[in-house]
């Protein structure tokens, strides 16, 4: 089935002129904030470059081959990057104030990149979790942080364009689409007046107070959150927004990965609803989380990636090639952890397996 490189192909000579901006060209932008354009895109307003010279500067400075035997699944956006600049339709977009921020002591991962279109509107794109263990950690922190460092971040960042005075669409996959969500709900008023939409791409939503609150009510009308069949990041938490649910040619947690959902033409590939064991397995995952207390979340996610941080894991290609020394360590780690914490680990772990063998044999 055709994924958004093949409808860059096929429709990357159609201006924003011939064919206004759609879901498809939002995954598109979405995906450019992956690329590390460090040193390549200016991280202030002014001057912009074009995305076509971004990607010759990028590519003469980095190997491609070797980005992507990587085995992280944004490795994908190098290639999307690639092709956006053969294209008519997206090489001259101009990009500014790219920011690529990671803060282990934080426990944050940042990125963000301002897109100018030809269509005089502009896209801000925020990263979702990278291949960096910080970015998962963040992920894990959502559990009991009201806010995390990141969330923070993309409303500082929004905030500092000042007046743009052009429409303005803010957009991300992943835990970029929360970062989004979260940047629009509270920017200053003359910035939220701008935004005519916010695309959350398979992000996780907020706690009930967020989304019973004015300031997500008052955005609502703005959010299209699109998730494949299978979605368990995108259904995560709590979401009032409705959802646009898409085929993916991967199966299960595979379906995450952008270059996987079907298009065709200028739309995706739509279905009618959520795969019934996207539903069961997010169903499950709720109530697990509203089982364990706040302060004992904490405790569990500190002591997880402590235990991950020992043996040597920074990064999720780290994570997928373990060597037995590796386990060993991890094993060991884990022992040493008070018994409270220890215990705390496991319990939570059987009580997840527990509830999801009970969600999924009641039905």
């Amino acid at each position: 089935m055709s994924n958004i490189i093949d409808y860059m192909k096929w429709r990357g000579d159609l201006t924003f002129a011939q064919d206004s901006f759609n879901e498809i060209d939002n995954l598109i932008l979405s995906q450019l904030v992956y690329v590390e354009l460090n040193n390549i895109v200016p991280g202030d307003e002014e001057p912009t470059i074009s995305l076509l010279d971004a990607a010759k500067l990028f590519f003469k400075q980095n190997n491609e081959q070797e980005l992507l035997d990587h085995v992280s699944m944004t490795k994908n956006a190098i290639l999307v990057f690639k092709e956006m600049a053969k294209s008519v339709r997206f090489k001259n977009v101009q990009l500014s104030r790219y920011v690529n921020d990671i803060n282990e002591q934080e426990q944050s991962q940042f990125s963000a990149i301002t897109i100018k279109l030809p269509d005089n509107s502009t896209y801000i794109a925020f990263s979702g979790t990278d291949a960096t263990l910080v970015g998962w950690h963040e992920d894990f922190n959502m559990l009991y942080l009201k806010q995390t460092p990141g969330q923070e971040k993309s409303l500082a960042y929004l905030n500092a364009l000042g007046n743009l005075d052009t429409p303005l669409r803010l957009g991300g996959h992943s835990k970029g689409g929360n970062f989004a969500i979260y940047a629009g709900m509270y920017c200053e008023k003359s910035l939220r007046d701008q935004i005519i939409a916010i695309y959350n791409n398979d992000g996780p939503g907020f706690s009930k107070d967020v989304v019973a609150s004015a300031a997500y009510q008052n955005l609502l009308p703005l959010i299209t959150t699109i998730v494949p069949e299978s979605s368990v990041v995108g259904r995560l938490f709590e979401h009032q927004e409705d959802y646009v649910v898409i085929k993916s040619e991967n199966k299960g947690l595979k379906q995450h990965d952008a270059m996987s959902w079907e298009v065709l033409g200028n739309h995706f590939v739509h279905a009618v609803t959520p795969a019934n064991q996207s539903l069961l397995a997010n169903q499950a995952i709720r109530e697990w989380i509203a089982l364990i207390p706040r302060e004992k979340r904490k405790e569990i996610v500190e002591a997880v990636f402590q235990i991950l941080d020992a043996a040597g894991i920074e990064t999720v290609d780290d994570f997928l090639t373990l060597k037995l020394k590796d386990i060993r360590t991890i094993i060991q780690t884990k022992k040493k952890l008070p018994r409270e914490t220890s215990d705390s680990i496991s319990d939570a772990a059987f009580l997840l397996i527990k509830i999801m063998i009970k969600t999924f044999t009641s039905t």
